[in-house]
């Protein structure tokens, strides 16, 4: 009853650490926000569970251990993201890049990859653009990628959920020929889901019709 009741509070304190945590690194960049949040709740839960559960004695060890795994690999992580997306920026300076938690949101465009209507063909700006990330992909090998197509609403349902695999299929294939081991590609196709300009327009379809990337650490 006494372990439960600790392990409890020692939740609900670094809850609240965290939360001042939060608040405190709040203009920081996402790899320290990672390692600092990390570090405050692992050393605070590792160090009751390290005196509590592990026969006594065991605090300080404990506390070490939880602010290690949440604070150094947590960082790590970040930072390592923080520069893969500055690369993946300064290489498609096109491409809408953003840091989102732990990995990157990669939206490929009609500036940077671009298909005709009802197609999924690479034309040779697409391909000259996916070069370019080749060696930034290369570089982390050490990350997992989903590639998500899309379709603007042109057709019916069945035939862009098709179309969107297809789509999202063309760029991984053409970034596995370019060497990128094809293990770390996951393929989804989107249809005409989450559009992210207006499908009444000309332009607007243009746009719609992408290929996104979700860029995470591997597990």
């Amino acid at each position: 009853m006494k372990k439960t009741i600790l392990i409890l509070l020692a939740i609900t304190i670094s809850s609240g650490t965290i939360l001042t945590s939060c608040t405190a690194v709040k203009n920081t960049n996402k790899t320290q926000r990672g390692a600092g949040i990390g570090a405050v709740a692992g050393g605070i839960i590792g160090g009751v569970l390290g005196n509590n559960l592990g026969g006594g004695g065991k605090g300080a060890m404990g506390a070490a251990i939880g602010a290690a795994v949440g604070g150094t690999a947590g960082g790590l992580i970040g930072r390592r993201m923080d520069r893969q997306a500055r690369q993946i920026q300064v290489a498609l300076p096109a491409a809408n890049v953003v840091r989102v938690g732990d990995g990157i949101r990669l939206v490929l465009g009609e500036n940077s990859i671009r298909f005709d209507t009802n197609k999924s063909v690479l034309n040779t700006i697409s391909q000259t653009n996916l070069d370019k990330l080749v060696p930034v992909l290369n570089e982390y090998a050490d990350t997992d990628i989903v590639i998500s197509g899309y379709t603007d609403s042109s057709g019916n349902s069945t035939s862009n959920q098709k179309l969107s695999e297809q789509r999202a299929l063309a760029v991984k294939t053409y970034l596995s020929s370019k060497g990128i081991n094809t293990s770390r590609f996951t393929v989804v196709g989107m249809g005409m889901a989450d559009p992210i300009a207006s499908n009444d327009t000309a332009e607007g379809k243009s746009q719609n019709r992408r290929v996104e990337f979700a860029i995470t650490a591997k597990q």
